[in-house]
């Protein structure tokens, strides 16, 4: 079981990252958020005051940004050159800029080389829009979560109300829907269903239905 990698894939808010962790917690694997990499950069970018056409300077930051993943017990912490910044990378600032900063071919080659890196010689979940066709082709299992835009626009919303940022829900709608696009419009790798993954509809499920359904994924996947 310490071998084994399942890639995680599909569009904001269709429940990757949550179930992600539960999946990684109860095999025992190591759970690596890559959006929250992608949104670390884009927090850093931010910070400097770089401007986000500015793709040379973005790369040069992605590439001198060191992130890591740290065990808490509220969940997983994730730091940027050594400061937390679990909460910030959610503010919705980066949330609507992380897409123009992941879309560089530059960003996305450093990043993935960090993840690659990362998934050496250890069992692993990696959710992302690139992991079952870029980053780890090779993986045991892949998923592909999909749900419907209303229904991830209202987990957003719930999501941000108990973090007390009180965005609307139809603005949120718009950003997931202006998301989908760019991310499945990007020239470099853009959001695609692999074409071994399993694709699996979130919208009528709680965590615990998919969860379970991805076991059964797993159990499957195991025994070929």
């Amino acid at each position: 079981m310490d071998q084994l990698t399942i890639a995680i894939d599909g569009p904001a808010s269709s429940g990757k990252s949550t179930v992600a962790k539960r999946i990684a917690e109860e095999l025992s694997l190591v759970y690596i958020d890559t959006g929250a990499m992608y949104r670390a950069v884009t927090n850093e970018v931010i910070e400097q005051g770089v401007s986000l056409e500015n793709e040379k300077e973005i790369v040069q930051i992605a590439r001198n940004t060191e992130i890591a993943f740290e065990a808490a017990s509220d969940g997983q912490k994730v730091f940027s050159n050594g400061s937390d910044v679990t909460d910030v990378i959610r503010e919705p600032e980066v949330t609507n800029a992380v897409s123009q900063v992941s879309a560089y071919p530059g960003v996305r080659a450093e990043l993935v080389r960090q993840q690659r890196e990362m998934a050496k010689s250890k069992g692993v979940v990696m959710d992302g829009r690139d992991i079952g066709t870029v980053v780890l082709p090779e993986a045991k299992v892949k998923v592909f979560l999909v749900a419907s835009v209303e229904a991830r626009a209202r987990r957003r919303f719930d999501e941000n109300r108990s973090k007390g940022i009180l965005t609307p829900l139809k603005i949120l709608t718009e950003e997931i829907e202006a998301r989908d696009y760019k991310d499945s419009h990007r020239a470099s790798s853009p959001l695609l269903k692999a074409y071994d993954a399993i694709l699996l509809d979130t919208t009528e499920l709680s965590i615990e239905e998919v969860v379970e359904a991805i076991h059964k994924i797993i159990e499957t996947a195991e025994k070929r």
